[in-house]
Protein backbone atom coordinates (compact mmCIF):
# COMPACT_ATOMS: atom_id res chain seq x y z
CA UNK A 1 0.00 0.00 0.00
CA UNK A 2 1.46 3.24 -0.69
CA UNK A 3 1.11 6.20 1.39
CA UNK A 4 -1.60 8.80 0.77
CA UNK A 5 0.97 11.35 -0.37
CA UNK A 6 3.27 9.00 -2.77
CA UNK A 7 2.17 8.72 -6.04
CA UNK A 8 1.30 4.85 -6.72
CA UNK A 9 3.77 2.91 -8.92
CA UNK A 10 2.02 2.06 -12.42
CA UNK A 11 0.61 -1.77 -12.41
CA UNK A 12 2.04 -2.21 -15.89
CA UNK A 13 4.20 -0.53 -18.65
CA UNK A 14 3.11 -0.60 -22.71
CA UNK A 15 6.54 -1.31 -24.85
CA UNK A 16 6.65 -1.59 -27.97
CA UNK A 17 10.54 -2.72 -28.12
CA UNK A 18 13.88 -1.72 -31.25
CA UNK A 19 13.75 -4.48 -33.83
CA UNK A 20 9.78 -4.95 -34.19
CA UNK A 21 7.86 -2.69 -36.47
CA UNK A 22 5.54 -0.04 -34.20
CA UNK A 23 2.08 -1.32 -34.03
CA UNK A 24 0.45 2.04 -32.96
CA UNK A 25 -1.47 2.56 -36.04
CA UNK A 26 -2.96 -0.79 -35.87
CA UNK A 27 -4.03 0.07 -32.23
CA UNK A 28 -1.99 -2.46 -30.12
CA UNK A 29 1.55 -2.51 -28.51
CA UNK A 30 4.03 -5.25 -28.68
CA UNK A 31 4.50 -5.93 -25.10
CA UNK A 32 3.08 -5.17 -21.35
CA UNK A 33 4.91 -5.88 -18.47
CA UNK A 34 2.84 -6.09 -15.13
CA UNK A 35 4.58 -5.04 -11.70
CA UNK A 36 4.88 -7.23 -9.50
CA UNK A 37 1.88 -7.46 -6.82
CA UNK A 38 -0.25 -6.48 -9.25
CA UNK A 39 -4.03 -7.22 -9.09
CA UNK A 40 -4.89 -8.96 -12.13
CA UNK A 41 -8.71 -8.68 -14.00
CA UNK A 42 -9.82 -11.05 -16.02
CA UNK A 43 -12.73 -10.36 -17.98
CA UNK A 44 -14.79 -13.33 -19.91
CA UNK A 45 -15.44 -12.31 -24.07
CA UNK A 46 -18.05 -9.71 -24.31
CA UNK A 47 -20.35 -10.26 -27.13
CA UNK A 48 -22.76 -7.20 -29.22
CA UNK A 49 -25.32 -7.97 -27.45
CA UNK A 50 -26.99 -5.69 -24.89
CA UNK A 51 -28.87 -6.28 -21.80
CA UNK A 52 -32.06 -7.86 -23.59
CA UNK A 53 -29.10 -10.31 -25.48
CA UNK A 54 -30.43 -8.60 -28.48
CA UNK A 55 -27.71 -8.09 -31.39
CA UNK A 56 -27.90 -5.44 -34.23
CA UNK A 57 -27.15 -6.66 -37.45
CA UNK A 58 -23.95 -4.45 -38.00
CA UNK A 59 -20.74 -5.35 -37.23
CA UNK A 60 -19.99 -1.55 -35.91
CA UNK A 61 -22.80 -1.57 -34.05
CA UNK A 62 -21.78 -5.10 -32.03
CA UNK A 63 -17.95 -4.19 -31.75
CA UNK A 64 -19.39 -0.62 -29.92
CA UNK A 65 -21.76 -2.75 -28.02
CA UNK A 66 -19.15 -5.17 -26.87
CA UNK A 67 -16.70 -2.22 -25.56
CA UNK A 68 -19.56 -0.71 -24.04
CA UNK A 69 -20.08 -4.15 -22.09
CA UNK A 70 -15.95 -4.81 -21.76
CA UNK A 71 -16.11 -0.93 -19.95
CA UNK A 72 -19.41 -2.26 -17.97
CA UNK A 73 -17.34 -5.30 -15.94
CA UNK A 74 -14.50 -3.43 -16.00
CA UNK A 75 -16.09 -0.93 -14.26
CA UNK A 76 -17.67 -4.10 -11.51
CA UNK A 77 -13.96 -4.21 -10.52
CA UNK A 78 -12.89 -1.02 -10.02
CA UNK A 79 -11.20 -1.01 -13.15
CA UNK A 80 -10.89 0.92 -16.46
CA UNK A 81 -9.87 0.73 -19.96
CA UNK A 82 -6.66 2.28 -19.03
CA UNK A 83 -5.66 -0.82 -16.99
CA UNK A 84 -6.25 -3.01 -19.79
CA UNK A 85 -2.74 -5.09 -20.78
CA UNK A 86 -4.34 -7.55 -23.01
CA UNK A 87 -6.86 -8.17 -25.26
CA UNK A 88 -7.97 -10.79 -27.26
CA UNK A 89 -10.51 -10.22 -30.45
CA UNK A 90 -12.45 -12.62 -32.22
CA UNK A 91 -13.97 -11.52 -35.44
CA UNK A 92 -16.20 -13.68 -38.28
CA UNK A 93 -15.31 -13.13 -41.89
CA UNK A 94 -12.63 -10.99 -40.61
CA UNK A 95 -11.39 -8.28 -43.28
CA UNK A 96 -8.88 -5.80 -43.29
CA UNK A 97 -12.23 -3.31 -43.53
CA UNK A 98 -13.36 -4.88 -40.12
CA UNK A 99 -9.92 -4.22 -38.71
CA UNK A 100 -10.25 -0.37 -39.44
CA UNK A 101 -13.75 -0.89 -37.78
CA UNK A 102 -12.42 -2.37 -34.45
CA UNK A 103 -9.24 -0.02 -34.56
CA UNK A 104 -11.64 3.50 -35.00
CA UNK A 105 -14.03 2.11 -32.36
CA UNK A 106 -11.25 0.83 -29.77
CA UNK A 107 -9.96 4.61 -30.34
CA UNK A 108 -12.98 5.43 -29.42
CA UNK A 109 -13.56 3.63 -26.54
CA UNK A 110 -9.95 3.61 -25.33
CA UNK A 111 -9.10 6.84 -26.07
CA UNK A 112 -5.72 8.48 -27.84
CA UNK A 113 -3.21 6.76 -25.04
CA UNK A 114 -1.27 3.66 -25.94
CA UNK A 115 -3.22 0.24 -26.77
CA UNK A 116 -3.00 -2.60 -24.65
CA UNK A 117 -1.83 -6.19 -26.25
CA UNK A 118 -3.82 -7.37 -28.75
CA UNK A 119 -4.41 -10.79 -30.86
CA UNK A 120 -7.28 -10.75 -33.15
CA UNK A 121 -8.26 -14.04 -33.98
CA UNK A 122 -10.48 -14.56 -37.40
CA UNK A 123 -13.17 -17.23 -37.02
CA UNK A 124 -15.81 -18.77 -38.57
CA UNK A 125 -18.61 -18.51 -35.95
CA UNK A 126 -19.23 -17.07 -31.86
CA UNK A 127 -21.45 -18.67 -29.58
CA UNK A 128 -24.45 -17.07 -30.77
CA UNK A 129 -26.54 -17.13 -33.83
CA UNK A 130 -25.77 -13.42 -35.23
CA UNK A 131 -22.71 -12.59 -33.36
CA UNK A 132 -19.89 -11.23 -35.35
CA UNK A 133 -17.48 -9.77 -32.57
CA UNK A 134 -16.42 -11.14 -29.20
CA UNK A 135 -13.66 -9.54 -26.99
CA UNK A 136 -11.88 -10.85 -23.98
CA UNK A 137 -9.78 -8.64 -21.79
CA UNK A 138 -6.75 -8.81 -18.64
CA UNK A 139 -6.39 -5.61 -16.42
CA UNK A 140 -3.84 -4.61 -13.95
CA UNK A 141 -4.60 -2.38 -10.99
CA UNK A 142 -1.98 -1.38 -8.31
CA UNK A 143 -3.02 -2.99 -5.33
Amino acid sequence: MTHPTEAAAPAFSLRNPAGLYDPSANGYSHLAVVAPGTRLVFVAGQGGENEQAELAPDFRLQVRQALRNLQTALEAAGAATRDVVKLTVLVVDHTQERLHIFGAELERAFGSAPKPTCTLIPVPRLALDGMLFEVEAVAALTV
